[in-house]
């Protein structure tokens, strides 16, 4: 389990009085009678990579991805966009004290802090006491590195550009802590404090600290401004953004910066940078009597209890004993105990509450100043030149306006997307008019075919109920029997006249034998007059019976059409049983199902009637 980090706030005036006790007992940086070992003269590479791939990728990104950038990364992506003055960065070298790790500019001390940086790359994401800390083994890289590529080529590329046109491996190492929350000042100032104190001892050599930062830190504590602007509170405010609209000297020799630096007064600097405000300052870690750095190939300390009036507050006499003696690298036997004593340092961080004072410094740091034992061998020159950072910033009304200005456009530019959200609106009001006028049309159609329907509906239901078919269950019931009754008489008067007929029929072949019998009769006894007479008789009495024969079949004929009628009617009422039955409601036809089922077979026998 990580060990948590223990924050330690303290008053200004008691870090005063500890510093002041500790400097007399452990004495400062350089102790007196030390030599003096600096070249007079450097001759520094700041060479640069080709950053046009990454400005044009960065150019290509809309504001949602450059936003996600941001709030992940900082506004590290504004340094690959910052010219690197080289002739100011190379005068600026010359200035560096590496026993005190500061710039001292004649007689003023200046240095990059933490608070600063951090205020430059506004890096929120992060846990500002927990560092990079070197591993023993490095990784080794067995699981795909999930990085932005982008934010990886800035860290490799311009903030730790150790070696043109590569990255080495400890970026990968140090850019992966990054998502532990690893906040990187510590270690780019490590690095960047290391650079200046190998290029100062050697007298020349590769300048490979983040020139970009360096650049920008040194311009803003130039950049004069006669009230502090109300711009500073906002969390929105990006300084690198700011500065990059800002016209700053170009074309500027060397020689002319040295001159500068070496004449240059506490009234030429600005010397709380327009953009911070911090109201406590780390000004040691655990048992250190300063803050010790971890880069990445290297260790350096650097006390900003000597440059606290960067942050408007009275200097005093800093803590400094031991500080020259603290750079290492990491290399050789014993440096990962060096790595871990300072990791642990870090679990114990001191802050310092920054209080303002009419007067800047401490008349005991007055005398100090002027007795320290400096390593500088720098020529004084005439203060000729004409200081190029002595311009005044803008206003704050000019800020105001400038800031009025970019929320103007914005809001232009939210106006032309609400009028063209607008107009799309209207366009769609239109569409949707016409879809609801279709729709209506097709209502209106709709509801007449309904009215139709009604009507013939109604009409249907008349006939229905003119032509019976509306009648009742048990009017339905009456009628069949009705009809069953008269077929039954007719089938009973039919059967009747049948056997009548058949009566007749035989009678008259009984009549005919006896005709016969008389016939023979007449025939032997000679009585044929008698028999004439007689069979004049029988003529007459066929042809009546023949008559009556001919009557009675007319009437079964009639009866038997009458019945084929009735069985007609009983045919019909079936087939319209049936097509009512269809007409009726589901829930509704279970009631009458049976009624209509004799229907339907009192229909099948008259069809058998009609065949007949």
């Amino acid at each position: 389990m990580e060990e948590p980090i223990t924050q330690i706030t303290e008053k200004n005036a008691v870090i005063r009085e500890w510093s002041l006790k500790t400097q007399r007992e452990k004495g400062d940086s350089l102790v007196e009678g030390s030599v003096a070992n600096l070249p007079e003269h450097t001759t520094v590479n700041v060479r640069q990579n080709n950053l046009e791939d990454l400005v044009r990728v960065w150019n290509q990104w809309d504001s949602d991805t450059r936003g996600i950038f941001t709030e992940r990364y900082g506004d590290i992506a504004h340094l690959i966009t910052i010219r690197v003055d080289e002739q100011l960065i190379q005068a600026m070298v010359r200035f560096w004290d590496p026993a005190y790790q500061c710039f001292t500019f004649n007689q003023e001390d200046m240095t990059p802090t933490i608070e600063e940086y951090v205020a430059l790359l506004r890096i929120d994401n992060v846990q500002f006491g927990k560092i990079y800390v070197k591993e023993p083994k490095p990784l080794t890289f067995r699981k795909k590195l999930r990085v932005n590529l982008f934010a990886l080529a800035i860290y490799g590329l311009v903030i730790f550009p150790k070696v043109l046109g590569h990255i080495e491996v400890a970026v990968f190492d140090f850019f992966e802590r990054l998502k532990q929350g690893v906040n990187p000042v510590p270690t780019i100032l490590a690095e960047t404090f290391r650079s200046l104190s190998t290029c100062r001892r050697v007298g020349k050599g590769r300048f490979i600290g983040c020139a970009q930062l360096l650049n920008v830190w040194i311009f803003s504590h130039f950049w004069k401004v006669e009230r502090t602007p109300f711009h500073m509170f906002s969390k929105t405010f990006a300084p690198l953004e700011a500065y990059l609209k800002k016209e700053w000297p170009r074309e500027v020799t060397e020689q002319y910066w040295v001159s500068v630096f070496q004449n240059l007064r506490a009234e030429d600097i600005t010397w709380r940078a327009p953009w911070i405000r911090p109201l406590v300052l780390l000004y040691k870690c655990g048992g250190q009597d300063w803050v010790p750095l971890l880069g990445l190939w290297g260790g350096v300390g650097y006390a900003p209890l000597l440059v606290q009036r960067q942050f408007s507050s009275r200097q005093f006499i800093p803590a400094t004993g031991g500080l020259a003696q603290f750079e290492f690298a990491f290399a050789g036997e014993g440096y990962m105990k060096r790595v871990r004593d300072i990791a642990k340092s870090w679990k114990e961080i001191h802050f310092m509450e920054l209080v303002l004072y009419a007067d800047t410094l401490t008349q005991d740091y007055d005398i100090w100043r002027r007795q320290r034992v400096s390593s500088q061998q720098i020529s004084s020159t005439n203060y000729t030149a004409q200081n190029p950072f002595l311009e005044e910033m803008p206003s704050e009304l000019e800020i105001a306006r400038q800031e009025f200005e970019q929320e103007k456009a914005k809001m232009s530019r939210d106006l032309n997307a609400l009028q063209e959200e607008n107009y799309q609106l209207k366009i769609e009001v239109q569409v949707e008019r016409s879809r609801t006028e279709k729709v209506q049309r097709e209502a209106q159609i709709v509801r007449n075919d309904l009215r139709d329907l009604h009507l013939e509906n109604k009409k249907l239901r008349n006939t229905i109920k003119n032509s019976g078919l509306g009648k009742s269950t048990a009017e339905w019931k009456e009628e069949i029997s009705n009809i069953k009754g008269g077929i039954e008489f007719w089938k009973g008067k039919a059967k009747k006249e049948e056997e009548k007929a058949a009566r007749a029929a035989i009678e008259l072949r009984r009549k005919n034998a006896e005709y016969e019998m008389v016939t023979a009769e007449l025939a032997n006894n000679n009585l044929l007059k008698t028999l004439e007479e007689k069979n004049d008789q029988y003529d007459r009495d066929i042809h009546a019976y023949e008559g009556t024969l001919q009557e009675k079949e007319m009437q079964l004929n009639f009866l038997i059409n009458e019945i084929r009628k009735a069985a007609m009617q009983v045919v019909q009422l079936s087939d319209e049983a049936e097509v009512l039955s269809c007409q009726f409601p589901l829930s509704q036809r279970s009631s009458i199902s049976e009624f209509l089922e004799q229907v339907k077979k009192q229909g099948n026998v008259a069809r058998n009637l009609c065949n007949c």
